[in-house]
């Protein structure tokens, strides 16, 4: 079954890759990026609604889905969340869309605050699911949160390493990453995507690469900022999930008021993956804050 009825596939290039892309609905453009280790598919229970009301851009990022996979370099700049920010603008712009709203979930979350933080004029609002700001969680990491996230240390290990072992049985790791077995809010044509993209030996190097890069040049990039006195310009969402990791290890509102100067938002009945888990209430949220 398609999980998109409606909406519009394309590939849009910009230097090297390819940004696999899914379009639909009318009004202000909103752009949905997704986390590791899914794609463009978690956002299938709330883009159709969101397409009432906004025209809905939703991508696979670098290293993701059906988007290019390039070799990581050996700086992982490639993989920056500076250069995947940049994908996104370059995707916006083909499709006519200089100034958007945008929510970022995990990874994309990553993403969406560094496109917001180098591009503050193209962002009208940004939303962040389940994170706190990439530096605050490295410096703040206790035993609990490394246990809880320990891929957050085993994939920025040197290649080929995590890579090897993780293409060992591809299904094996990410039905343990999703911990299907205990918890599955997953529709079963969305989880055949996630299967069907992590098979690929350059999704799983790609995706080490996006850890890598986090754990080294994009905190060249955060703390560069921190020593400007650059955050945040757009009003800012954080939403996360009430069960999860982030309620759990961190605070969210005061770390995230660290980065930026206009920051509302609270926790959802939820564990990490909200737009599966809880649609329904997210997306009230999602429309009150951008509307």
């Amino acid at each position: 079954m398609e999980l998109f009825p409606g909406f519009k596939r394309m590939r849009i290039p910009r230097a090297e890759v390819e940004i696999h892309t899914v379009v639909g609905g009318n009004g202000p453009p909103l752009l949905l990026l997704h986390g590791y280790p899914q794609t463009h598919a978690i956002w299938h229970k709330v883009a159709p609604r969101l397409a009432e009301r906004y025209t809905v851009v939703m991508t696979d990022l670098r290293g993701y889905g059906d988007s290019s996979k390039p070799a990581g370099l050996p700086d992982h700049s490639n993989y920056a969340k500076r250069e995947m920010a940049r994908d996104q603008i370059e995707v916006m712009r083909v499709l006519g869309f200089d100034r958007f709203f945008l929510a970022g979930h995990d990874r994309g979350g990553r993403v969406a605050h560094r496109l917001a933080l180098d591009h503050p004029e193209r962002v009208r609002k940004l939303a962040v699911l389940d994170i706190s700001p990439t530096k605050a969680m490295y410096e703040q990491t206790t035993m609990g949160f490394a246990r809880a996230y320990y891929h957050w240390f085993f994939l920025i290990q040197p290649a080929p390493l995590p890579e090897t072992l993780i293409n060992a049985d591809p299904e094996f790791y990410l039905r343990a990453k999703l911990r299907i077995d205990a918890f599955n809010p997953f529709a079963p044509q969305a989880l055949a995507e996630y299967l069907r993209c992590f098979r690929d030996p350059a999704a799983v190097h790609a995706s080490c690469e996006d850890y890598r890069a986090a754990a080294s040049i994009d905190l060249e990039h955060d703390r560069a900022d921190e020593a400007a006195g650059r955050k945040l310009l757009s009003p800012l969402l954080v939403l996360w999930g009430k069960n999860g990791v982030i309620e759990r290890y961190f605070k969210p509102l005061a770390d995230w008021s660290r980065v930026a100067h206009d920051v509302r938002g609270k926790a959802l009945p939820a564990g990490h993956y909200l737009a599966e888990e809880v649609p329904d209430v997210l997306l009230a949220e999602l429309l009150g804050f951008f509307a």
